[in-house]
């Protein structure tokens, strides 16, 4: 009876000594996270030649637990760093600086100069500062010494224009440049003065200089310690030819949105290039200037904290970010435009074509042109400009005239309609290269009109991993149609193909088998696709109804 009564002692025994072993282990990671912290204050002070984040200096209080928390919290940021700083595309000597509150911050601006740090630039509204040093040892003590106040501390990452490959290297591509025909392309036509009045379009650049394109009165400048005016350097004409393109009036430096004005900040150094607080501090000025529309035509390969909070500010207030995806050809986009927040925008040559150097990823929103485009320099010249720099100021043109046309749409909600009414291109769907499609502003000015009729040969593409060459078939037009016919045509040989009911911006893919021993043994096949529309139907755009492409066997 005396053991049954007993029994349930056991489980408690148990029970208290799985206690005890995880009392035990807790003890055991709290000695070795204290070695560690240890042993990487040694590193550092190795590291940056001081020793004060080595040991506790003799009759010093032991500190409590919020304060090992903050000072471990400050050895971390150091270390993060000391790690950033060794790496290129940061300007050397330099830290950005976020503290925790105004109360922080404001004390750090009180002593920065006594601790040896010098303030090259404030953002207030983010309690944040740039500041340069001699020696990284001054800034390590000042943030030792005042742990709790700091949230932040990075190095200060370049941005700059994106440069395109030199001209040699695209022969070997088949590209089609635009020349003066980019509104022609979006399906642009009649008069267009008024596109884009009432709105403002920032170009936060190498500055944007007075032009014929830009008549009287429709730029405006703002100062944030680099001056206004651009230089006279190889790429200072990068800003005129940006702003040009979103916003140009002249027949020979047309833009999208001739009606809207410009917000001119100045972002790029006199080397040509920016960094991520200046870029930061840009998109703040510009978000609290009024503008809603944000162009950057620069890009680098890294990003801060502070870069993700002007941008989360511009999105807050309503504002748009259009950023190049950069000319690298590279499987990632460049910073703004890699943030999925921001429309990433990368580029098309006249033949619906992406061009060899525009970067692709998952987060590229659209494609627009930016091969051979014709645009205002510097003193009044007309150049031909190349770069996803183009395709940006062109898509955040289309916003604007999408705001204009349409009062009371937000810049937001301009953007969603020109994503929902744009050209696919390449495989069916969103894709890396061509992202959501390729800027249409025709179809989405027109989208209302339910009599319009625009059916088109959107893409051939050549699927690798199937060995088929797909043809696909979008319905631009203002209704659903059907009784559409495409002939595909190969070495000579066309076959009809039904393509069935479409609705209103639906695809539909014909997918022809590639005869890889015919490809080998010719060096290519010429595929030519034509869409007939049934009798009496009136196309708005036949010119989008054939498509030829020219298909190469891949690369050994």
């Amino acid at each position: 009876m005396m053991r049954e009564k007993l029994t349930y002692l056991v489980p408690l025994a148990m029970g208290v000594l799985l206690a005890l072993l995880l009392l035990w282990r807790l003890v055991i990671v709290e000695r070795d996270n204290l070695a560690a912290l240890a042993k990487r204050d040694r590193a550092l002070a190795q590291a940056t030649g001081s020793a004060s984040a080595a040991a506790t200096p003799v009759g010093r209080k032991m500190p409590d637990r919020a304060t090992l928390r903050a000072e471990a919290a400050a050895q971390q940021l150091l270390a993060k760093l000391v790690d950033q700083l060794a790496q290129r595309g940061t300007r050397k000597h330099e830290s950005v600086l976020t503290f925790k509150d105004a109360d922080a911050y404001r004390k750090f601006l009180a002593r920065a100069q006594q601790s040896g740090l010098t303030v090259l630039g404030q953002l207030d509204a983010f309690n944040t500062v740039r500041v340069g040093f001699d020696s990284l040892s001054a800034l390590q003590d000042d943030l030792l010494q005042n742990a709790a106040d700091y949230q932040d501390a990075t190095a200060n990452f370049y941005i700059q224009i994106p440069h395109a490959p030199p001209a040699e290297e695209r022969a070997v591509v088949n590209q089609v440049p635009f020349g003066n025909r980019m509104l022609n392309f979006l399906g642009v036509a009649g008069d267009t003065s008024q596109w884009g009045q009432g709105v403002t379009i920032a170009v936060l650049d190498s500055g944007v200089m007075p032009d014929s394109t830009f008549g009287q009165g429709r730029i405006r400048y703002l100062d944030i310690g680099l001056g206004t005016s651009a230089g006279n350097g190889a790429e200072d004409g990068h800003g005129t030819a940006v702003a040009a393109l979103a916003a140009g009036a002249a027949s020979d430096a047309p833009g999208v949105a001739p009606g809207a004005s410009i917000l001119s900040i100045r972002v790029t150094g006199t080397d040509g290039t920016s960094d991520i607080f200046t870029l930061s501090q840009a998109i703040v000025a510009a978000v609290d200037a009024g503008a809603r529309i944000i162009n950057i035509s620069l890009g680098g390969y890294a990003t801060t904290g502070m870069l993700n909070q002007a941008i989360g500010y511009a999105y807050a207030q309503g504002a748009v970010i259009v950023a190049s995806a950069g000319n690298d050809q590279a499987a990632q986009l460049t910073w703004p435009a890699a943030d999925p927040r921001v429309i990433s925008v990368g580029a098309v040559d006249a033949a619906e074509q992406q061009v060899y150097f525009s970067n692709s990823g998952p987060q590229l929103q659209m494609t627009a042109p930016g091969y051979g485009v014709q645009t205002a320099w510097l003193d009044g010249q007309r150049v031909v400009f190349d770069g996803t720099s183009a395709s940006a100021p062109i898509v955040a043109g289309a916003i604007a005239a999408m705001m204009s046309q349409n009062p009371g749409m937000t810049a937001t909600q301009a953007w969603q309609t020109l994503q929902q009414y744009a050209s696919d291109g390449g495989p069916p769907g969103p894709d890396p290269a061509f992202g959501n499609g390729i800027l249409n502003l025709g179809w989405a000015m027109n989208r209302g009109d339910t009599a319009r009729v625009d059916t088109a040969v959107s893409s051939n593409y050549y699927d690798a991993t199937t060995g088929q060459m797909q043809f696909v078939v979008q319905n631009r037009s203002g209704h659903a149609v059907s009784g559409l016919q495409l002939n595909v045509e190969a070495n000579s040989a066309s076959i009809p193909y039904s393509v069935p009911w479409l609705d209103v911006g639906a695809t539909y893919v014909v997918k022809v088998p590639v005869d890889q021993a015919s490809l080998e043994a010719a060096g290519q096949i010429v595929y030519r696709a034509q869409l007939v529309n049934p009798p009496g139907v009136i196309d708005a755009v036949p010119a989008n109804n054939r498509k030829t492409s020219v298909l190469t066997p891949p690369k050994k």
